[in-house]
């Protein structure tokens, strides 16, 4: 091919990063606006939320959409549209080749040479990343009060971290050039196979071996409300086999509950944030930060109300199986494409060299760029159905207003910002606004009382 059809695919590329950024730019805009204009408290949570919390939420919401804006100008637009410019994919590569021949290792083994790709491009990752983190958790959040790291801690959470993830990622970088390599021309479907046993395999194995690395975990002391959340579990037949409360606290004091687990072995994860009223008879023994914080042992069912209803309506399972296709069209698509010569000559690699690897993160990053957008709003979308679903799972379990008052809770605890622009929140909320679960739970209530 051309050199003009390389300077075509890199044209195409930079046309890609810089119209999806400013897009997602706009739309922050839109809502960096609500938070300079939105200066009264909604008329449905001045019973709960004072004007000083109010206008704190507002100054915080501000705070991280500037931060996102200008983080998304300096990394997502300007460095990655210099280093698509000056070719920093292959000359990483060749530096890869040249660690391989100087190690005394088989340089002509793709396989080799991507893993030690991989761990290079991972490191100057971690590094371009790392003033952000920093400015993220010791300014932004410090500054709202929400930080609670040491910088030690921090420095051993990033470097585990690091580690971790390539342990992970070697040996699948590995597996994925085998397969490519000697799948044959059907290869895309085994890369599919494996992709997904790891998943699931990884979905199993990181909350039990991998989570601990990173935060403690214990059992939920015996008492009242643990007794009251085993029944519950039992009443909806949830095989609940583990219950944790982690420690969430060191690292932040945002709050929430999760669960997790494969098949008839689930376990349910408590953040300690959220019980920090939990057996006090007064708010004397916490911290003037934390008094009045955490939900009662009746919000905090109802908010595993709401996280079994995921479960017990399909939503986990559904999300599986949409992400699988989801998987399968975009092997598909590698399959049939990556060997676009120019793809390579784009990205600054010679004539004739076509590292898998690359290929794979043309296809999935660029070439399939606005279809994942159109995937990522349609998941968006529906969601923000299975969370009104799971609402009203919680409600019909008798937690209606426990409910409302636990979200309530937990957005004020969390610094939520109850008002959003209807783009802003349409394109990036994965869950609706808290007005508008409200609003929800209201007409559940009316509905129930017509019936």
């Amino acid at each position: 091919m051309s050199s003009l059809d390389a300077d075509t695919v890199l044209l195409s590329i930079l046309f890609l990063v810089v119209i999806e950024n400013a897009l997602e730019i706009y739309i922050s805009l839109r809502q960096v606006n609500v938070y300079r204009t939105a200066l009264k408290v909604p008329a449905e949570l001045t019973s709960h939320m004072g004007e000083e919390t109010f206008h704190k939420a507002r100054k915080y919401g501000l705070d991280q959409e500037k931060f996102g804006i200008f983080k998304a100008v300096v990394m997502d637009v300007g460095l990655l549209c210099m280093e698509l410019y000056i070719g920093l994919i292959a000359v990483l590569w060749q530096l890869s080749v040249q660690v391989v021949d100087h190690l005394q290792w088989d340089s002509k083994n793709e396989i080799i040479v991507s893993c030690v790709f991989v761990l290079i491009s991972n490191i100057l990752s971690t590094f371009k990343g790392l003033p952000f983190k920093i400015y993220k958790i010791f300014v932004l959040e410090e500054t709202h009060g929400f930080n609670k790291q040491t910088a030690r801690f921090f420095a051993w959470d990033q470097l585990k971290g690091f580690l971790v993830t390539q342990v992970l990622m070697i040996p699948i970088t590995a597996a994925i050039i085998f397969i490519v390599q000697r799948g044959g021309d059907n290869f895309f479907i085994w890369l599919w196979i494996f992709t997904g046993v790891i998943s699931l395999v990884l979905l199993t194995l990181y909350p039990i071996f991998i989570a601990p690395l990173f935060d403690k975990y214990t059992p939920l002391e015996k008492g009242a409300l643990r007794q009251s959340i085993e029944d519950l579990a039992a009443s909806l037949k949830f095989p609940l086999t583990k219950l944790f409360v982690v420690e969430g606290s060191k690292r932040s004091s945002h709050s929430n509950a999760y669960f997790y687990g494969l098949w008839n072995s689930k376990r349910i994860v408590l953040f300690d944030t959220l019980l920090l009223n939990k057996g006090k008879p007064d708010d004397s023994e916490l911290a003037e930060e934390e008094k009045g914080k955490g939900c009662t042992d009746e919000e905090v069912l109802a908010v595993l109300g709401h996280e079994l209803g995921h479960w017990k309506l399909g939503h986990v399972t559904k999300n599986i199986i949409i992400m699988q296709i989801h998987l399968f069209l975009m092997f598909l698509v590698f399959g049939n494409v990556f060997k676009y010569p120019p793809f390579y000559v784009a990205m600054g690699f010679q004539p004739g060299t076509r590292p898998i690897l690359v290929g794979l993160l043309i296809v999935f990053t660029y070439v399939l760029a606005p279809y994942n957008a159109l995937m990522n709003f349609a998941m968006t979308i529906l969601s923000r159905r299975f969370e009104y679903q799971a609402d009203e799972f919680a409600f019909k379990l008798g937690f209606a207003d426990q409910l409302g008052q636990a979200l309530i809770k937990l957005n004020v605890d969390n610094l939520g910002f109850p008002v959003y622009d209807w783009l802003y929140s349409t394109w990036n909320h994965s869950h609706p606004t808290l007005l508008q679960r409200l609003n929800r739970l209201k007409e559940l209530r009316e509905e129930k009382k017509l019936n």
